[in-house]
């Protein structure tokens, strides 16, 4: 059953159409380990199956899991850690059941345009940028409030956008140990005279933290590109939220496939 639930969130597919596809690709069977059509489980099965892990919060436990076995191959240092945010976005239609939108998810403005949805907040490896830490929130939520609950402790960095300037000032990041490299927000960079070898020397290192925050972009990109999760699937932040760790679990093995798999070549 947690084959078949992998599969139904690296492909998108709904209950009805695991069940079905179950019956229709024998590959899909195979991984799942079931060797025939006589006893395939049906669609209320995989639905009880996903409010199992739901109502015991194992999506998180998975991405604990797996980042282990990361860890323990070798894939994540855990010396410093990039944090950042991206919008899901929710139906903003008021025709359904309830004829109202879902109230656990709420609207905020990104530069001149409206988004309706949640808010999906990430702390990654720095240095491979495998997801380790994911927080869902509503879209309206400010990023710079999640930012202390995305570090595991262990780290010696933390890289964030200019959305986190004064995170150092937060009462919720007093007990973060770490060093936090905010990047300078882009009017004043654009503001800097490169003649002046100090302030060439600013904005070299402006270059640097923006090379290595670019890792945590990319699994946003596997999110959105690779798995096509662009609009959230349930309604509440509770469901979507278990959804976008097991998510984020599964692009930390993509992301590492070559790896593994060249490891486990060299035996």
């Amino acid at each position: 059953m947690l084959r078949i639930h992998f599969m139904q969130q690296w492909f998108g597919l709904s209950d009805v159409a695991m069940e079905e596809a179950l019956f229709d690709v024998p590959l899909y069977r195979e991984f799942a380990g079931l060797g025939s059509t006589d006893r395939l489980p049906d669609r209320v099965s995989i639905l009880r199956f996903r409010h199992l892990l739901e109502k015991h919060q194992l999506a998180a436990q998975m991405l604990a899991t797996i980042n282990a076995l990361l860890q323990a191959k070798g894939l994540m240092l855990r010396q410093g850690t990039a944090v950042d945010a991206t919008l899901i976005a929710a139906p903003s239609s008021t025709k359904n059941k309830d004829g109202r939108r879902d109230p656990e998810m709420h609207q905020t403005k990104k530069g001149n345009q409206w988004h309706f949805g949640m808010k999906v907040h990430i702390g990654v490896d720095a240095d491979s940028g495998l997801v380790h830490t994911v927080v869902g929130t509503a879209a309206n939520v400010n990023d710079v409030t999640q930012a202390a609950a995305l570090v595991h402790g262990q780290e010696a960095d933390v890289f964030a956008d200019a959305g986190y300037q004064g995170i150092a000032k937060r009462e919720e990041a007093r007990d973060v140990t770490a060093t936090w490299h905010v990047a300078m927000r882009p009017g004043k960079r654009r503001q800097l005279d490169k003649s002046d070898h100090g302030q060439w020397l600013i904005d070299q290192v402006e270059k640097v933290k923006a090379r290595i925050r670019a890792k945590v972009e990319h699994p946003f990109r596997v999110l959105k590109c690779q798995f096509d999760y662009r609009k959230v699937r349930y309604r509440g932040l509770a469901k979507n939220t278990a959804q976008i760790v097991t998510l984020f679990a599964l692009a930390n093995l993509w992301m590492a496939r070559k790896r593994l798999v060249n490891m486990a070549a060299q035996g």
